[in-house]
């Protein structure tokens, strides 16, 4: 197999498997449909193995193209690596695919994009939902970057701090809530309240100080994330909890007003994970650098 692949082959069955497309990998490295296709053809040749398979109206990965995935990647990126010891960061090309929850990218994409943009025209940003949050990803390559809070989940996974902000409460303006310029918590717990929280979980840190004060508030809906509390507490009477940083930048355009907390609550801390072996990955260094500088 080896002597029969080259690296341009290689990039073909990455596009392919990140894809799942002939013609989405095409346009993905700016190959005609038919190149791609006879692409297509020399790797199933080399490999002894059909690659993608007809499911449905889609494509489907073989098990061998599944498994092969990640060794290829790897090779793609270490062979870049060599190439771009010296890469010119204006004339990079490339696609980076972040996972982050729409709570933090409502704050953050803007002003990555401009970050990137401003210094490389020529790259993506691919921004894509949290789902199982799985380090397989990161592992395997269809994620560049994770952007969110949580812990280091393995060793193989670095991590850099982005910043840190506090949880500040939301309500509309004109509610009445909303016309006290520093709500007290008792005042809080007379209204119902939205439970931004991506485990699904009702109770938070709040509660144990409300608790410690021999006070309670009832949560009437818990949501995902804190973007889809803020459109929540816009169109209602609740109260919500959200990031700083989300309050300040969405909350006036949708006639809501922010207040802190009058509590000690713990920051929330918006951290940067990507896989080991991207450390020495000269594009993937700047990427990070301009997200940390542009983010902070």
């Amino acid at each position: 197999m080896a002597d029969q692949l080259d690296l341009n082959l290689l990039r073909v069955f990455d596009a392919l498997l990140r894809e799942g497309s002939v013609t989405a990998a095409a346009e993905r490295l700016h190959l005609s449909i038919p190149a791609a296709s006879r692409a297509l053809g020399r790797l199933r040749r080399a490999m002894g193995d059909p690659i993608l398979v007809r499911a449905g109206r889609g494509m489907a990965p073989t098990p061998f193209a599944l498994r092969t995935a990640p060794r290829v990647r790897s090779l793609l990126e270490e062979a870049a690596s060599l190439v771009n010891a010296d890469f010119s960061v204006a004339g990079l090309e490339r696609t980076f695919t972040i996972r982050i929850n729409d709570g933090v990218a409502a704050t953050l994409a803007t002003a990555a994009v401009e970050a990137t943009t401003a210094a490389a025209p020529g790259v993506t940003l691919r921004f894509v939902a949290e789902g199982t949050e799985s380090t397989e990803a990161l592992r395997d390559g269809s994620v560049d970057l994770d952007i969110g809070a949580g812990d280091v989940p393995a060793p193989d996974i670095r991590t850099a701090v982005l910043y840190r902000e506090r949880l500040v409460g939301i309500v509309r303006a004109d509610s009445p809530l909303g016309r006290a310029r520093r709500p007290t918590l008792a005042q809080l717990c007379r209204h119902p309240h939205v439970s931004a929280s991506r485990r699904g979980r009702a109770r938070g840190p709040l509660d144990d100080v409300l608790a410690a004060a021999g006070l309670q508030r009832h949560v009437a809906a818990v949501v995902p994330t804190s973007a889809l509390a803020l459109l929540l507490v816009a169109s209602s009477a609740h109260v919500g909890l959200v990031p700083e940083r989300l309050a300040e930048q969405h909350g006036p355009a949708l006639g809501l007003r922010w207040f802190p907390i009058p509590a000690e609550l713990p920051e929330v801390e918006v951290g940067l994970f990507w896989h080991a072996r991207l450390d020495a990955d000269p594009a993937q260094r700047w990427l990070r650098d301009t997200l940390r500088t542009a983010l902070r």
